[in-house]
């Protein structure tokens, strides 16, 4: 299973926004692009800007080119906007949910948790971050996966964020229910998916 295994906090400053939830604080000390000629100022027009709207959300899913291409040939196959639909595609994704619902303090660990066996979907062990929930779906942390460390640090440093109106979290339990499905409003971070689409239109 293809992932992105280099340093991350680079790519949040190369995109001038925090992708993975966790590089906040450095990029406020060095808020420019990485690598020598970073400090100077580039306007970027066009294509430029086209590929680094691509490059964010790529990132910021934990996807690779491959996987991204094929979500936005789905989305382009669905009746309505395409890119709203891509945006919706990505939001329903498995790992997404979980790291949405709380469960997890980023995606990258949210995947993580899944390959190895701690959450389920109907009651149901799934291992596939790029399942995509439906509505009615039950995601759970599974038994003893409850006590685990990461588990409790993940909803203590998630309680400053909240859960979207689609997920309804069940604390007790440790479970959320998809009650209706995402829609465009409900991506948090600051995205321009017509840039994406114009770029895939050439």
């Amino acid at each position: 299973m293809a992932r992105y295994t280099g340093p991350r906090t680079r790519l949040s400053r190369r995109e001038g926004v925090d992708l993975f939830g966790n590089t906040r604080a450095r990029l406020e000390r060095r808020n420019y692009p990485p690598g020598e000629h970073g400090r100077r100022p580039v306007k970027l027009r066009g294509y430029g800007q086209q590929l680094r709207e691509k490059q964010k959300v790529k990132r910021i899913y934990g996807l690779l080119e491959r996987q991204f291409r094929l979500y936005f040939k789905r989305a382009a196959s669905k009746k309505g906007v395409t890119g709203e639909n891509l945006m919706v595609l990505l939001e329903r994704r498995l790992d997404n949910v979980v790291y949405r619902a709380g469960f997890a303090r980023t995606r990258a660990q949210a995947r993580q948790m899944l390959v190895h066996g701690h959450i389920a979907v109907g009651g149901r062990k799934v291992n596939v971050p790029s399942q995509q929930v439906r509505q009615g779906d039950v995601v759970e942390v599974l038994g003893d996966s409850k006590k685990l460390q990461m588990v409790k640090d993940a909803l203590a440093s998630s309680q400053g964020r909240p859960v979207p109106a689609w997920l309804e979290r069940d604390d007790n339990n440790l479970s959320a229910t998809v009650v209706s499905m995402p829609d465009r409003q409900s991506v948090e971070m600051p995205i321009n998916e017509q840039l994406i689409v114009e770029l895939y239109s050439k």
